[in-house]
């Protein structure tokens, strides 16, 4: 290799490495990367967490929904002779702001007798399906209530029932009835305890879609 070639080799070992300023900012930028890959995975595991917790709270209000449905549901009704147009009227049906009351069937599960005399209530922080049998034989004679818890952690109960029946009465949503017809429609509002993140949309049910027992 003669002298001018010298340089040359040099300066091409030179260009094949790395300086040491090159390797700091190359680490640099990678800290960088890594610290934004792991916030996204942190943010992206804090979402599915939430959405699991979301999703097992729908789980739990869900079987309640369904039962409140049916029950409203199903209210039987026996026609009466003395109500016009063959209206039907309901076996036993009162309602407060804050409690149902109802002759029905029962759910499969809660006892041999299917019919019922039912309340839908709070006992403290629970909502409670109270039940008697409903028997003729049984007519006026005490009766220990029968309870299924519902749900728990319940704050607030409201029952609200659409009224388009009485006359001179605009329809409208009202806090009780004590109609010889049933309500258009019967909405049940739940309301949890602060902090609670359950959320329970407006369950309004058409009790007149079941018709009339048979």
């Amino acid at each position: 290799m003669t002298a001018m070639d010298r340089p040359v080799s040099i300066a091409m070992q030179r260009r094949g490495g790395f300086t040491l300023l090159e390797m700091l900012v190359a680490l640099i930028v990678l800290g960088f990367l890594i610290i934004g890959l792991n916030q996204g995975v942190q943010t992206g595991l804090g979402i599915w967490r939430a959405q699991a917790r979301q999703v097992g709270h729908v789980a739990e209000l869900a079987p309640t929904a369904r039962v409140l449905q049916s029950l409203l549901a199903g209210i039987p009704v026996a026609p009466m002779a003395n109500v016009d147009r063959g209206s039907p009227q309901p076996i036993g049906f009162h309602g407060a702001e804050d409690r149902l009351e109802f002759v029905g069937d029962l759910p499969n599960g809660l006892g041999l007798t299917q019919r019922a005399e039912m309340a839908l209530a709070l006992k403290d922080d629970r909502l409670v399906l109270s039940w008697i049998p409903h028997r003729r034989e049984l007519a006026g004679t005490a009766q220990p209530w029968n309870d299924a818890e519902l749900m728990r952690g319940v704050a607030s109960l409201q029952f609200d029932y659409f009224n388009t029946s009485a006359p001179g009465v605009a329809p409208g949503w009202v806090t009780r009835w004590d109609g010889q017809v049933l309500p258009a429609l019967i909405r049940v509002r739940v309301s949890f305890a602060k902090g609670d993140t359950r959320q329970w949309p407006d369950l309004i049910v058409a009790p007149r879609l079941a018709g009339p027992a048979g």
